[in-house]
């Protein structure tokens, strides 16, 4: 009696310990910010944070500056998230440790439809933007689920710069001088050449790298004109005019190119922007190099050797 007590014990121990542990917050790699996932959830290899492709669900987690939340939370009424396809149905205000934040859910009214939650997280010196959704149609996640995954977010101190580079869903086998000065969303860096992090007015060349988290036009469909509406949706150049635009095949794959000459919108600086896109089978990579006029000789063909050494992890 005394063996099957100690033994019926021990198994308790155990299975308490395994709960305990799981309910440790997951980071996705060199992520400050981490959650409890829910059941049958797997860290992302297109972006920083969880799917199951199965049930059509996702949670992304996204790092942002400390000040931003106050904008973020001013956004977060409900005529504004109407307009971006989002039919709250409820709204809350939570308290997670430290951190403050605002918890919104509802119906997605966009060309997807499903259920999709906010949260907005003020931690001390960063914000958390966490957004979950399921897609309508699919045998998701109930709504206790996704709350209790949201409500198990964790934050942790900073990562350094090499950390999330060496992070991100490719490699570079040769940056041709610029230096990485910042990594957004898990998923992309910008990079520079100069003494400066912060660069105003395009005093320095600038260069984007950003693996997509939709999949590509597929083969056959109007890649240059997906192409041209990325180059124009961007918000810093403005008075755009394209000098070429070509498609070809590289190593295999299909790339398009565009040259264009612009203007920085806050100065009116006259500069030149390259953009480059790869298509994969199920995803693109797209680099935005932006220099100054009078600089791009020396530039240029340096953006072309920062993408063409671009190598994506499986």
């Amino acid at each position: 009696m005394r063996l099957k007590a100690f033994a019926a014990g021990t198994i308790g121990i155990v299975l308490s310990l395994q709960a305990a542990l799981a309910a440790e917050p997951v980071f996705p790699p060199a992520s400050r910010v981490g959650i409890v996932p829910p059941q049958d959830m797997v860290l992302s290899k297109r972006f920083t944070g969880f799917e199951n492709e199965e049930r059509a669900a996702a949670i992304t987690l996204v790092e942002m500056p400390a000040g931003a939340y106050e904008q973020l939370a001013a956004g977060m009424t409900k005529d504004a998230l109407r307009r971006q396809g989002l039919d709250v149905t409820a709204r809350e205000t939570l308290k997670v440790g430290d951190a403050t934040g605002i918890l919104v859910a509802g119906a997605m009214t966009g060309p997807v439809k499903g259920r999709k939650w906010v949260l907005a997280l003020k931690g001390k010196d960063l914000t958390a933007l966490l957004i979950a959704q399921v897609e309508g149609g699919k045998d998701g996640y109930s709504e206790e689920q996704m709350r209790d995954a949201l409500t198990s977010v964790s934050l942790r101190g900073p990562i350094s710069l090499e950390e999330q580079v060496s992070a991100l869903p490719f490699r570079i086998a040769d940056k041709a001088g610029f230096r990485p000065v910042r990594v957004m969303s898990g998923n992309a860096a910008l990079f520079t050449e100069g003494p400066k992090d912060t660069i105003e007015a395009v005093e320095q060349p600038i260069a984007i790298l950003a693996v997509s988290l939709q999949p590509p036009p597929r083969a056959g469909e109007p890649r240059e004109q997906f192409a041209r509406a990325a180059l124009y949706s961007n918000e810093v150049l403005k008075d755009i005019v394209l000098e070429r635009a070509d498609s070809f095949r590289l190593k295999g794959q299909d790339w398009h190119e565009i040259v264009a000459r612009a203007k920085d919108r806050a100065s009116g600086e006259p500069v030149v922007v390259m953009q480059t896109i790869r298509f994969d089978s199920d995803r693109y990579v797209r680099m935005v190099g932006v220099v100054r006029d009078e600089k791009r000789e020396q530039v240029m063909p340096r953006f072309r050797t920062l993408i063409d050494s671009i190598d994506m992890n499986p």
